[in-house]
């Protein structure tokens, strides 16, 4: 019985920290959903690109396909009266909206309006250049590098520049807060010298239970080798990567777990051999071969791993569920942990109780010889 609860302990435990981190990833790109889009498209050489309304148009005839935004993104130095900042500036156009969420994580102030020159940018840069919103009197001033070849003869002939009013602040996550500001595309144009038809990206955002996979092979047919494109998760790779790695880490440490547990196993069945000797004799002696005889503590200690892990894994499944429904365990006190039931989880785990199961049975069936049934 205490061999068996700490495969039932050490298996629940196993899955549910798998079944956090399932949760996490599925947070973490919910959360990404305010600022990313579905698809974005970006060109294969060079910063941008023309986008004419032809190309619109045969964007726009791909099924699936529920909503476009064309955008500029630029690195830009924000200056205030005394202090500046290197920045992101990410021009929109009015359907970004409909492609992403970020109006909402718009914690004060409002969001652009378009065809002027206000702008929303993070926390963490209105914090880093102490401005808040709708500071009429004292504006923001934008500069880039004029592009261009050899020594500039002024400093004013080196940059461009365009004064701004900051009407919102946004708050999304601690990179995106010390990174981005967001304006209209026409104010990007002009600070970056671009043509009307000149663009940096194309985001989507794709139609609920749309195949993405098709939407993609749509997009490289119609555009042959003209874009990257990139889904959620590759926009975040560094993130999902991250968080794979910590799941494979965590994975391998709880195994390491499962193997100290099965290590009783392991010793309540040379217990049990040792308990049973007398029998087993009369075993051997009635005719039965010591293979035999081996295969049945094999199989003992197989079964007991198995169903143990089966009720762990059913604790587990418990203990998630509970989470899920009455939210018990907070991150904050308006956010619950984030968990997720995953069937493949649940493969997982009983896949290597089985297979660590069978071999610490074998292990300790190999105790078992003809030398030790006949004393």
């Amino acid at each position: 019985m205490i061999a068996s609860g700490g495969v039932i302990i050490a298996s629940a435990a196993l899955f549910i920290v798998l079944s956090v981190f399932a949760g996490l990833k599925d947070f973490s790109l919910e959360f990404s959903s305010f600022v990313d889009p579905d698809l974005k498209l970006t060109p294969t050489t060079g910063k941008s690109f023309i986008w004419n309304d032809t190309d619109n148009t045969e964007l726009l005839k791909i099924e699936g396909v529920e909503a476009i935004s064309t955008v500029i993104e630029e690195r830009v130095i924000i200056k205030t009266e005394n202090k500046n900042l290197l920045a992101t500036l990410k021009g929109v156009d009015p359907n970004y909206l409909k492609v992403t969420n970020i109006d909402s994580m718009v914690t004060k102030g409002n969001w652009i309006s378009h065809e002027s020159n206000e702008v929303v940018s993070g926390w963490g840069i209105s914090n880093n250049l102490s401005f808040g919103v709708f500071n009429y009197l004292q504006p923001l001033s934008l500069y880039v590098p004029k592009p261009g070849k050899g020594q500039p003869s002024s400093l004013k002939g080196a940059y461009n520049s365009v004064y701004v009013t900051n009407v919102g602040l946004f708050d999304i996550n601690e990179q995106l807060n010390n990174e981005y500001i967001f304006g209209d595309i026409q104010l990007a144009k002009s600070l970056l010298n671009y043509t009307e038809n000149q663009i940096s990206a194309i985001e989507l955002k794709l139609i609920e239970n749309t195949d993405e996979a098709e939407i993609k092979q749509q997009l490289e047919m119609v555009f042959p080798n003209r874009f990257i494109i990139k889904n959620r998760e590759q926009l975040n790779d560094a993130l999902f990567k991250m968080l794979n790695t910590e799941n494979l880490a965590i994975y391998l440490i709880f195994t390491l777990v499962i193997i100290i547990a099965l290590f009783n196993v392991i010793g309540a069945i040379i217990m049990m051999i040792l308990d049973k000797k007398k029998s087993l004799n009369t075993l051997f002696n009635l005719g039965t071969e010591a293979k035999t005889i081996k295969s049945i503590f094999f199989l003992q200690g197989s079964l007991m791993t198995f169903l143990s892990g089966l009720i762990g894994v059913l604790l587990g499944l418990a203990i998630v569920s509970v989470q899920q429904s009455f939210e018990l365990v907070m991150l904050t006190p308006e956010l619950p942990y984030p968990v997720r039931l995953n069937l493949f989880n649940v493969l997982i785990v009983l896949v290597t109780i089985f297979a660590l199961g069978i071999v610490a049975s074998k292990i300790a069936s190999q105790r078992i010889t003809e030398r030790l049934v006949k004393s």
